[in-house]
């Protein structure tokens, strides 16, 4: 599985520029599409969402012409697809699906539309049940209710209306009221009950607007398409930035002190989820807002938790859900029922990854509530959910945390990763690599206590893996079995004291039959990925000094300080064997260098992260160096690194 491991942050401050509205831009693609005349797109998002509808409406014949960068110019068909017959995949984009449904089943073709296993879980019926009472042919090929689907000519009703039910989702009503003016007719819906995502009705007319239809309406109950309506191009339309994508940065100005600011979307918005702004004042947030600009600050008094109807904020209000980890109090946000029915249910699945985090949670049909607590590191599973990637990323203020298929992303947001590691600073981390009795243990141990940072023996991770395999009888050679003690070694670092399966070692491990061993596990693969996340735990506020042979090249790539630490073997050799002696154990030096030079070679060779000094890593040879002298060299690289 691809996994992407976040470090334990401590500030967040910058600009970024979001990508397009996914919901903007896809609605563009289709309306320009159905529209007489040739319409430039924009601005328009780079997105999986939008590639599924870019690909569905070549397959139906629409002229599509890429411009350069997100700009693109659509051929409209004037409400007729050129083709009349096709078998159109959407993956897991809704926001093409829903909308598409409805266009198609009132075009006067035949069509199949396909998603992903997740889409055929999502439900349409209610979308299929108002398009069958305007004549709309619609079979399910799997569970009725459900995607995929079979739509034929539809034999249209004059004087259309339609009831659909608010409650479930708003992409319904859009996909409705988007294909009505195919109808030629006037035709009307009817909300039935509360509508839910308002916000997203409202992007739904104003874009409808934009290409020259007015819808008519009578407050959220009932939407009227006129008589001969039909849609024409605007020329040259932009696409907003994303409000939804906008939360995590204002989140993460609010959490990491800030400011962060957000450009591509602001206060003069047509998307509902801007008012995410105003849930986020209401946490205590400072916020400041401009026509196509906000900005976040942390409070001095910190975060405060909130009791809010999400109605109006219905993707947005996820990133208050990992917001909440941070606020004093119990976070309740209610009428999200929406959640349920998204890429995943979004209720459950963020229900079971705040309590991986240690978090309290309580869940119902249509609220969530979150109790924090302090934070615990944790590997987060995104259910193909690129809103549950990018909130969870946010977690990583309070704890290291591994992200699981953080491509996801690429739903909505393909660099998000990026651009968030460029608002965002990490506790920093010194790595300190070298061969065996180079000193680096006893050189890191001495910087970390300087600088007041933690310190990680990497190399005792390995030790106690291997006393761990010798104590339960796995040979060392046995990777698999090596591997799952390793997954679950029960370890304690207290102090100079370190305990395994809550018992101190001493210096069990430390003798040369388990120097050897460690050399020799170290060298396994699955192992060291084993061993790979519970070592980035490690790198925590205010800082981290970690030694091994692979801290620069495999654990910690961005450390601020790469130092490559070595010595002659004749001197390693040496200095192991007085350490040997000093302890009362025997040793012969002959042999102590044998051993250390084939130690060298084993590592310098190993297939998986073998020992060798990063081109970015500071050459430190402590042959002629006291331990002293060492440490002050280190401690000046590591200040001017800080810097």
């Amino acid at each position: 599985m691809d996994f992407l491991d976040l470090p334990q942050l401590i500030s967040a401050a910058g600009t970024v520029r979001l990508p397009g509205s996914k919901s903007i831009s896809n609605r563009v693609l289709l309306l320009a599409a159905l529209a007489d005349g040739e319409t430039e797109v924009r601005d328009l998002l780079a997105s999986d969402d939008t590639e599924r509808m870019l690909d569905a409406l070549k397959t139906l014949g629409v002229g599509v012409t890429h411009l350069g960068g997100d700009d693109w110019r659509i051929a409209g068909c004037g409400g007729r697809f050129p083709t009349k017959a096709a078998e159109l995949f959407l993956g897991n984009a809704g926001t093409a699906f829903r909308p598409l449904t409805a266009a198609l089943a009132l075009a006067g073709g035949d069509y199949v539309l396909k998603g992903v296993a997740r889409m055929h879980e999502r439900p349409i019926g209610d979308l299929v049940d108002g398009l069958r009472q305007l004549g709309a042919d619609v079979t399910y090929l799997g569970n009725d209710g459900y995607p995929p689907l079979h739509l034929k000519p539809a034999s249209i009703k004059p004087d259309g209306a339609v009831r659909v039910r608010g409650d479930v989702s708003s992409q319904f009503l859009t996909g409705l009221l988007m294909a009505l003016p195919l109808t030629g007719q006037a035709a009307g819906v009817e909300v039935v009950g509360e509508l839910i995502s308002k916000p997203y009705i409202e992007i739904t007319l104003a874009t409808m607007a934009r290409f020259g239809v007015q819808v008519q309406r009578d407050g959220w109950q009932r939407f009227t398409v006129p008589a001969g309506s039909r849609y024409r191009s605007p020329g040259t339309i932009y696409v907003e930035g994303d409000a939804s994508s906008a939360s995590y940065f204002l989140a993460l100005g609010a959490i990491g002190g800030g400011p962060v600011r957000v450009e591509g979307v602001g206060r003069d918005s047509i998307q509902g989820d801007v008012r995410f702004a105003e849930a986020l004042a209401e946490m205590g947030a400072e916020l400041e807002t401009g026509p196509n600009w906000m900005q976040a600050r942390a409070p001095k008094s910190g975060l405060v938790a909130v009791d809010l109807d999400c109605n109006h904020i219905p993707d947005a209000a996820m990133t208050l859900a990992t917001a909440a980890l941070f606020a004093r109090g119990t976070t309740t946000l209610r009428n999200i029922a929406s959640w349920r029915v998204k890429e995943t249910d979004r209720i459950a699945a963020m229900a079971i990854e705040l309590r991986k985090l240690g978090a309290t949670v309580e869940e119902g049909e249509d609220f969530i509530r979150v109790t924090p607590a302090a934070l615990r590191p944790a590997a987060i599973d995104t259910y193909d959910d690129h809103r549950m990637a990018m909130c969870f990323s946010l977690a990583a203020f309070g704890t290291p945390l591994r992200i699981n298929d953080p491509g996801c992303v690429a739903k909505t947001f393909p660099d998000y990763f990026e651009r968030f590691a460029a608002a965002t600073r990490a506790a920093p981390v010194i790595a300190i690599d070298g061969p065996s009795a180079s000193g680096k243990g006893t050189v890191a141990a001495r910087v970390a206590a300087a600088l007041g940072y933690a310190y990680l023996d990497s190399g005792a991770l390995y030790r106690l893996t291997a006393l761990a395999a010798r104590q339960a009888g796995v040979d060392w050679a046995d990777e698999a079995a090596v591997a799952a003690l390793a997954a679950v070694l029960d370890v304690e670092f207290a102090g100079d004291e370190i305990i395994l399966n809550g018992k101190p070692v001493g210096d069990a491990i430390r003798t040369e039959e388990m120097s050897a061993g460690a050399s020799k596990v170290a060298a396994l693969p699955a192992v060291r990925e084993a061993l790979l996340f519970r070592q980035r735990v490690f790198g925590k506020a205010p800082g981290l000094v970690g030694d091994g042979r692979d801290m620069g090249s495999v654990v910690f790539p961005r450390a601020v300080l790469k130092i490559f630490l070595t010595a002659s073997a004749e001197a390693r050799a040496e200095r192991r064997y007085k350490q040997l002696i000093g302890k009362g154990l025997s040793a012969n030096l002959p042999d102590l260098l044998l051993d250390m030079k084939q130690r060298d070679e084993r590592d310098s060779q190993r297939s998986v992260a073998p020992l060798r000094q990063e081109a970015d890593a500071r050459l430190l040879d402590t042959t002629a160096l006291g331990i002293e002298q060492a440490v002050d060299q280190v401690l000046v690289w590591s200040r001017e690194a800080l810097q």
